[in-house]
């Protein structure tokens, strides 16, 4: 049975959070291009997409202590020793969320507008293939798990806050 107390589980609700703006970051771009037909890659805009995978390793104290291992210069030595040993094996299964980011691969959508600046020689312009309601939907769906993972962490932070009451 998984024993998962409070702290990780604010831990894994930061990673939600953090996943949720950039997913958010991505639509805003998405919605702010929707009719750039140039950029400096050449053609138009390209669909920013974010996929959600399970993050790469456990989440919590010991994660971030591997990631700043060198910027702690105030312990001493001791302090930290068998650090990663001392980490319960349930722990070790909670990995919290990554938002990765890549560029989608929809073909540009053709609009016949003969007078537009970046139209070809048969009077098609090449837009961005991106639907302003899929966006929006998608930002509303992305900003609920935003305000879900932040209550899971506010009411995490009272329980911790009750159990110091006792």
């Amino acid at each position: 049975m998984l024993r998962v107390g409070v702290l990780p589980s604010i831990d894994i609700s930061a990673t939600g959070l953090s996943a949720m703006r950039r997913k958010m970051n991505a639509i805003a771009s998405n919605i702010a291009n929707v009719e750039t037909t140039r950029t400096e890659e050449g053609g138009p805009y390209r669909r920013i997409e974010v996929l959600m995978e399970e993050g790469p390793e456990p989440v919590g104290f010991p994660f971030i202590l591997r990631q700043s291992s060198g910027r702690l210069a105030v312990t001493h030595q001791n302090h930290l020793q068998d650090i990663y040993e001392k980490t319960p094996e349930d722990r070790k299964l909670l990995h919290g969320v990554e938002g990765n980011i890549q560029i989608a691969d929809d073909p540009p959508k053709l609009v016949y507008d003969p007078n537009h600046p970046d139209a070809d020689e048969n009077g098609y312009v090449a837009m961005p293939n991106i639907n302003v309601i899929e966006e929006m939907v998608d930002l509303i769906v992305a900003t609920r798990a935003y305000e879900a993972n932040l209550t899971v962490i506010q009411a995490d932070k009272e329980l911790a806050k009750e159990a110091l009451n006792i």
